[in-house]
């Protein structure tokens, strides 16, 4: 208990004393994890949406595919990233191995299938109705789809955050393809495994605590961005 109380401590030492160390680790952390993000929201989103509007040869079994990758292991992906970017992979020659962009492609290949398989599944639940809805109301086929992405966007926007709290978490893919390198390639979560084997308890869990206030300042952020998305379109006021 008096480590967790130290931690505690620490955690707030931390944030206060503006540690340069730590704040470049945060920048990183939020560098990868973001990049990430949206890259992976670039390319899930509208191939969720179109796997989900359009009928078309091996649909099924990407999907499945796609659902079986939304529980890849972190590690099993930061292995498939570093078999491509080793210099005996086909990407080798552009030497990005233990760099920033290599852990990005590590957390793209895990956050990709749970934003591209839960757009898919959102906008699958609201296809029918809304379509049916738009189509009476004179719209054309592609208005009518667009009205099917616009009233699952509350579910979009559950994928991404979804994927965001597993790419601010993830910490074996990224040492894996990263190294924790200090200065170049050291995140929050690595941070804390170094500090926990260096038994340095009380750094990590004050690690821990800065993670879990960044992640927690993201996850509000997003929802409040909902609720004013929601207010918009129905004039109900959200609480």
């Amino acid at each position: 208990m008096d480590i967790i109380i130290q931690g505690i401590k620490e955690g707030f030492l931390l944030v206060w004393s503006m540690d340069p160390k730590i704040i470049q680790i945060t920048l990183v952390s939020l560098q990868v994890s973001l990049s990430a993000l949206f890259i992976a929201a670039c390319l899930g989103i509208p191939i969720g949406a179109a796997l989900a509007l359009k009928d078309m040869p091996g649909r099924r079994l990407f999907l499945n595919i796609t659902y079986t990758f939304m529980g890849l292991p972190p590690v099993l992906a930061g292995l498939i990233v570093y078999l491509v970017l080793t210099t005996r992979g086909p990407l080798g020659q552009f030497q990005l191995l233990f760099t920033p962009a290599a852990m990005i492609c590590a957390q793209i290949l895990l956050a990709f299938p749970i934003i591209c398989g839960l757009t898919a599944r959102t906008v699958m639940a609201q296809r029918q109705e809304v379509y049916d809805t738009a189509v009476t109301l004179g719209a054309s086929r592609r208005q009518a789809a667009w009205a099917i992405i616009r009233e699952s966007r509350m579910g979009i926007i559950a994928a991404l955050t979804t994927a965001l709290g597993r790419l601010v978490a993830e910490v074996g893919a990224v040492m894996l393809v990263g190294g924790n390198i200090e200065g170049s390639t050291r995140v929050l979560t690595t941070s804390i495994v170094l500090e926990t084997r260096m038994g340095e308890d009380s750094r990590a869990i004050g690690i821990g605590i800065i993670l879990l206030v960044i992640s927690f300042s993201i996850i509000l952020i997003i929802n409040l961005l909902e609720k004013r998305s929601f207010k918009n379109d129905t004039g109900i006021q959200v609480t």
